[in-house]
Formats: structure tokens, C-alpha cells, sequence
């Protein structure tokens, strides 16, 4: 059930209704976790066994673990099963890592495995998997897996009602694809008669009209370019493949973010704040301030629960740059069962290892920020060509063919580029001391009449899933 379909507007309403009936009674969070399950079952009903499964396990682990002796403990590691407390820990993130690695990485592992022992003339072939993978899930195993470890950090206080608890795990706005939502953020909001103001619902819908924007006139537009340039990188010229990776990495950004802005408005109409995902990452001045800014809660979500517990940077620099490579190379794979995608964290680790000191010496700082923002988003752009090909020898295809300037005609989309640069200024404007001028009431309320307007006569409802969907 896709945000922009009629079936998630029906559906929304009624869950709507129910909630503000409902809001300050005992029954609230049963409702949302009755509409959130009705929610996740609509892509495939088995789905909603190995989330009730998952959400059983973690919120038993969280009462075995909720001791007042745990308090106080910080940055403990994983795998230790010398006391009780650990083995129930441990038991929670290999469950959650097992769920993630069978339905996910099954395939890959079985796949790479039948190339190795081709390549050995080994006379085993193992069946593939065929495993069909549930979606979303890559989102709430972390979402669960990370309560887990604040409780035993001491960090947060295991939730003793289940319904609420559950409604945590699969509350339908931000389950599919995030934010990655911590308990301490989220958990204290589900109480029953939260307040909704009038400036929740006008910000949570203008939100979502924004994130509807994003998603049907810009991504979907963009995806239409770039799924014919990559599609048979072969027939198009340097020049052509240079604007389909600067399209992607918007159609990316407009993609995903578009659906966190939903999914923020839509959380936001019920009184709930959800965590900021993206801030303008397309005006980050290097890799490092880019990651505080693509996939906050993801980024924050790695460093907390693997960057750090490994030792962070801490014990010296080249533990800490190991501990970067991994880290990356992890948060790569995450996003899929590929070697282009570790392939992808690889290169973001090694640019982030490389250009981490430089980016805190005042000569770099004396770099005017814009050469600074463009060579960073360049960089990151290297990187998508890696992540958006469908494999490692077109994106390597690509990039010979972008460097070597090959071909003669190309196809320059004018009008695309115009509505990206348009969007590029808004953000450096926003980023920059001219902000003031963006939150002059009149400027926004006439860009939220357009939006309106375009989304009413220029698109039709679409059905293109969400990008991050598949990860």
C-alpha cells in the first residue's frame, strides 16, 4: 500500500478516525497497532508472522534485561555471554541478525557460493533460494534490535505493555522505510491523549503534500531518464551518462526523502514527532557533514550501535580507520545483497579516511564553500554510479565511458536540470545567512498552492515503489 495510492488515502482515513475516537482511551495504541499490522499485511499477510515474532522476542529480551543494576552501563559489547544479562542481549541481535541475513542475503551467499565452487570445478550446485523478502524489514530488525541495546546499556527503561511496545516496533508511517526510530524518542509519544495541535495538522499535511511533491513530479519524473540511460549504458554517450548520474542522485534524494517527509507529516498529524532523516545533503561541504545529513537516523544508528562499540576513535588512528572501513562497508551491504553495494560503502569509507583531517585544518576552511559543496556532491555522485548500475562491470562500463568521453550524440534534458537547479538554490539559500527570506509567510504559502496545484493538474496517481523499499 503505497502512500501515493487511494488505497493508503482510504485507508489513512479510517485510521484517522479511529485514532483521534480513541486517543484518550486505554484502547489507542491498540488501534494503531491494529492499523499498522492491517498496514504491513496488505504487501503479503505471512509478513506479519515474522514481525510479531521479531517484536515477541525483543520485548521478552527487554524484561530480562530491565534490572536496576543495568543502569549506568554504556558502550558494552555484543557478543559476550559470560553473564545472563549478555546472553539475553546476544540473543536478541543474532535473532534480529539471522531474520536480516536469511530473508535478505540467503540469496547472495547461496549465488556466490555456486561461483566458487564453478570456479574450483567443484560438482556441487546448491538450489537457489527463491526467497521472498519481506519488506521493510531491514528497517524494523534495527528499529527492535536497538532497543534491545539501550535497555541493556542502561539508556532506556524496558516497556512493560506489550500492545504499546508492538506499536513501537510497527507504527505504519515511518515502518517501511524509517526513520529508524529510537525508543527513547518515539516510546514516550505513544501515550494515550497526546495533544494535537491545529499547527500539527497544518505542518504534518503541508509535510506530506511536500513529500508527495518530491515523489510523483520529481523522482518518478527523473527515474523515466535515468532508467533509459542506465538500462543500456552502452548506447549513450559521456555526456548523457554524466546527466543520468546527476539525475539519479536527485531522484534518490527526492525518492527517499519524499517518503520520510510522509511519513514525518502523516506521524505528525497525530501529535508525533518522528526524527529529522535529511538535511539538505546536496549542501554538505564534505563526506563527513554529508553523513550527518543522508539517512540521519541510519548514520546515527551505525555509529552508535558498530563504530562505536568497536572503539570508535579511540585507540588509536589506524584502529579508528579500520573501524571507518568496516563500519561503511557494513552500512554498504545493508542496503543490499550485492557486492556493488559493498563495493559503494568501500569507496565512501576509503573518501572519509582520506579527506577526515583534511576536512578539520583552516586550509580547507579557507576553500570557498561552494567549491567545497561541489566537490563533495561530485564525489558522492562517483559513488551512486556504483550503487544505481546493475552490477559492478556496467558501473565500471559507465565510468570508462564518462572519462573517456565517448560518443557523439547526446540526449541534455533541459527541463530536468532546470527544476533540479531550481531546487539546488532553494537549498543553498536555506543552508545559508539568507534563510530569512524563505520563512517569509507569503513566499511559502504561495509555494504550497503550487505544489497543490501541480499535483492536481500535471500528475496522475502513481504506483512506482518507493526506491528504499527494496533494501
Amino acid at each position: 500500500m503505497l502512500f501515493h495510492t487511494w488505497h493508503f488515502f482510504l485507508f489513512f482515513a479510517i485510521a484517522y478516525a479511529g485514532f483521534l475516537l480513541l486517543k484518550k482511551t486505554r484502547y489507542m495504541n491498540l488501534w494503531l497497532l491494529t492499523a499498522s499490522y492491517f498496514f504491513y499485511g496488505w504487501w503479503n499477510p505471512l509478513y506479519l508472522f515474522l514481525i510479531i515474532y521479531s517484536t515477541a522476542l525483543d520485548y521478552y529480551v527487554g524484561l530480562k534485561l530491565d534490572h536496576p543494576s543495568r543502569r549506568g552501563t554504556t558502550n558494552a559489547p555484543f557478543f559476550c555471554i559470560r553473564e545472563p544479562r549478555k546472553m539475553w542481549l546476544t540473543l536478541s541481535v543474532i535473532n534480529n541478525l539471522l531474520l536480516l541475513g536469511f530473508f535478505k542475503y540467503a540469496g547472495f551467499v547461496t549465488d556466490n557460493l555456486n561461483t566458487l565452487f564453478s570456479w574450483l570445478n567443484v560438482g556441487l550446485t546448491i538450489p537457489p533460494s527463491n526467497i521472498l523478502l519481506p519488506i521493510g524489514i531491514s528497517f524494523f530488525t534495527f528499529q527492535s534490535m536497538g532497543y534491545s541495546i539501550d535497555v541493556y546499556r542502561g539508556q532506556f527503561q524496558a516497556e512493560k505493555n506489550f500492545i504499546k511496545f508492538a506499536t513501537f516496533v510497527a507504527f505504519f508511517p515511518q515502518l517501511i522505510a524509517g526513520p529508524i526510530e529510537r525508543a527513547r524518542t518515539l516510546l514516550p509519544q505513544l501515550q494515550r491523549g497526546c495533544r494535537i495541535s491545529a499547527t500539527d495538522i497544518s505542518d504534518g499535511l503541508s509535510l506530506f503534500m511536500v513529500g508527495l511533491f518530491k515523489k510523483v513530479a520529481l523522482a518518478d519524473f527523473l527515474a523515466i531518464y535515468v532508467d533509459r540511460v542506465y538500462g543500456a549504458p552502452a548506447n549513450y554517450s559521456s555526456l548523457s551518462l554524466v546527466c543520468a548520474t546527476y539525475a539519479f542522485a536527485w531522484q534518490i534524494y527526492f525518492d527517499f526523502s519524499g517518503y520520510t517527509d510522509m511519513a514525518c507529516g502523516l506521524a505528525r498529524t497525530m501529535g508525533i514527532r518522528l526524527t529529522l532523516n535529511f538535511d539538505n545533503p546536496y549542501t554538505a561541504t564534505g563526506l563527513r557533514d554529508f553523513w550527518r545529513r543522508w539517512h540521519i537516523t541510519l548514520s546515527s544508528w551505525f555509529r552508535d550501535y558498530v563504530y562505536i562499540p568497536l572503539g570508535g576513535n579511540r585507540q588509536g588512528k589506524i584502529l579508528t580507520c579500520l573501524y571507518i572501513l568496516l563500519t561503511m562497508i557494513i552500512a554498504g551491504f545493508w542496503h543490499g545483497a550485492a557486492w556493488k553495494f559493498i563495493l559503494w560503502g568501500l569507496l565512501h569509507a576509503v573518501g572519509r579516511i582520506l579527506t577526515g583531517d583534511l576536512e578539520k585544518t583552516a586550509l580547507y576552511e579557507k576553500i570557498p564553500r561552494l567549491a567545497r559543496q561541489l566537490l563533495t556532491f561530485h564525489f558522492v555522485c562517483l559513488g551512486w554510479v556504483f550503487f544505481r548500475a546493475e552490477g559492478i562491470s556496467e558501473a565500471m562500463l559507465i565510468l570508462r565511458r564518462i572519462f573517456a568521453g565517448t560518443g557523439s550524440s547526446s540526449e541534455v534534458p533541459v527541463v530536468m536540470f532546470a527544476i533540479i537547479a531550481v531546487i539546488w538554490m532553494y537549498q543553498l539559500i536555506f543552508s545559508s545567512r539568507a534563510k530569512k527570506i524563505l520563512d517569509w509567510q507569503p513566499l511559502r504559502i504561495a509555494l504550497m498552492l503550487l505544489i497543490l496545484i501541480y499535483l492536481m493538474i500535471f500528475t496522475t496517481v502513481g504506483h512506482e515503489p518507493f526506491i528504499y523499499f527494496q533494501f
